[in-house]
């Protein structure tokens, strides 16, 4: 087989229902108001299902339900809420080509990508955080042989989920795994442009949560997402998406004085210095599809390597290369298994990404391939589809500062170290770079200078569970994945006990 048959299609791994309504307490509930929206796929741009359009009736109901189960799943024994995460991997895991195919077809992310990445990354997090938590401890302090301090984990209650159209069961699992860990509730808002996978893993894994533990009320940002965020009733608010609208979710949470944790924009830089080129042998190979991996996913990923900085030295050699390996990329059909860039996940992002080519023109940006619109034949005619494109200009411009979230990387050169970091550093954005160099001396020296949250070096792009994740400056607030996130899900309970019976002799 060398393509995955369409969605509901003879043959298929998966269908799609005609209609989703919100999850609330367990079972599927429709919207209070009669609203529905389409839901359309970017592979031909034509609707496969309607989804409920949720309001503020809708998100109360999905907290009522949330506050109803979180006492029961707050006190379920560490090792019981383990047991569930590592059922839900299971489940996914047998499940694994369906949600693949799901994601694909509802995202235009080439299936290639889903079954080695996206949903094997999502099983490893449940997997991850059953084994945190089961090796979570609490402390004691001895203050005195007769006074003792102890430290309990509790949960947070009910919080508040909203998750984006690019990733959107794995960025799901990336807050609801350490949420369920730590023994919270969940009411989470999918992105309107992808709500119906979530559906579809919802399905296959719903019958191993208590009902309300999870919730979900699909709809539109001021219609669904503020009400959430703005909710008094929520005990933290983890939201991923652009800065723009992450600075709202911060307006809103502080009216409540509510936690956040925000993974927001970014702008990476990719370094390339000069001795990369200094054997034509694996390692450049390998720094060459590191160039590539700005296309990765469509470029649809905050930490898109999305400007390249290459060192003057090697520049027009590493350049003629990139260019030649970036030409290779198969662009076609999201469900065949040889397609490495499929389409852009709605309509308007299509049409932001062509704007921003057609401003990098305007400002003086080289084409070096790519530029346009994708044309493809038959069905994926009416799909959305942008070619790979690089860019050749200066760090001033726009398409060097902000960010664009498609296949566009903007490459200039640099002089020396200190001209890589300062070109690298001169952005808004902190979340993500990367470092290509055959010093380890160097490689060291970057990473701790260059202001991000991340620095992949010699790799880029990989995102295990144990590894911190999120952003300096304006790319947000926390971090995710690693074990930390429990805490970040919890609260600490301290007990201050004394066992004298003697008084203290103050009054």
């Amino acid at each position: 087989m060398t393509r995955y048959a369409e969605p509901g299609s003879e043959g298929s791994v998966i269908s799609y229902r005609s209609r989703y309504d919100h999850w609330i307490g367990g079972s599927y509930v429709p919207p209070v108001r009669g609203g529905y929206f389409e839901n359309p796929t970017p592979v031909t741009g034509r609707p496969f299902t309607e989804v409920a359009r949720g309001t503020a009736e809708d998100v109360e109901r999905a907290l009522d339900a949330a506050h109803a189960a979180a006492p029961a799943w707050g006190r379920t024994a560490p090792a019981e809420r383990a047991n569930v995460l590592n059922r839900i991997a299971d489940r996914m895991e047998a499940n694994l080509e369906a949600l693949a195919v799901a994601e694909s077809w509802e995202n235009g992310k080439p299936v290639r990508e889903t079954l080695a990445a996206d949903i094997p990354l999502a099983i490893d997090h449940f997997r991850y955080f059953a084994g945190a938590l089961r090796a979570q401890e609490g402390s004691l302090s001895e203050l005195d042989e007769d006074t003792v301090a102890y430290h309990f984990h509790e949960p947070l209650g009910v919080v508040a989920q909203i998750i984006p159209w690019n990733f959107p069961i794995l960025m799901a699992t990336w807050k609801l795994a350490p949420a369920l860990a730590a023994g919270n509730a969940v009411v989470l808002k999918p992105a309107e442009q992808t709500p119906a996978s979530i559906h579809v893993w919802l399905e296959i894994v719903a019958d191993l949560l208590p009902p309300g533990v999870v919730n979900v009320v699909n709809g539109f940002g001021v219609e669904a997402g503020k009400p959430l965020a703005s909710s008094p009733r929520v005990a933290k608010i983890a939201f991923t998406g652009e800065t723009t609208t992450g600075r709202l979710i911060m307006q809103y949470a502080s009216e409540n004085l509510k936690p956040v944790t925000l993974e927001l924009g970014g702008k990476s830089p990719n370094i390339f210095f000069d001795d990369v080129s200094s054997a034509d042998d694996d390692f450049l190979d390998k720094a060459l599809e590191g160039f590539t991996m700005f296309a990765l996913n469509q470029g649809e990923v905050c930490t898109c390597p999305s400007r390249a900085l290459v060192q003057g030295g090697h520049y027009r050699d590493f350049m003629d290369a990139a260019v030649a390996r970036t030409e290779k990329i198969v662009q076609g059909h999201p469900l065949d298994l040889s397609t490495m860039v499929g389409a852009q996940a709605s309509n308007d992002q299509l049409e932001k990404i062509l704007s921003y080519l057609d401003i990098g023109r305007k400002e003086g940006a080289q084409v070096l391939t790519g530029g346009a619109r994708a044309e493809l034949d038959g069905d994926l005619a009416g799909g959305y589809y942008v070619q790979p494109t690089i860019l050749e200009g200066e760090n001033r411009m726009r398409v060097f500062q902000e960010e664009i979230f498609g296949p566009v990387v903007a490459v200039t050169p640099f002089e020396d170290f200190d001209d890589a970091i300062a070109i690298a550093n001169d952005t808004l954005y902190g979340l993500g770079a990367g470092v290509w160099t055959r010093n380890g001396t160097t490689a060291y020296r970057a990473g701790r200078a260059i202001q991000a949250g991340r620095v992949w070096t010699n790799c880029y792009h990989a995102y295990p569970a144990h590894a911190a994740f999120g952003g300096y400056k304006q790319s947000g607030i926390g971090r995710e994945n690693h074990r930390m996130m429990l805490d970040h899900y919890q609260q600490t309970k301290n007990l201050l006990v004394s066992y004298s019976p003697k008084k203290l002799g103050l009054f």
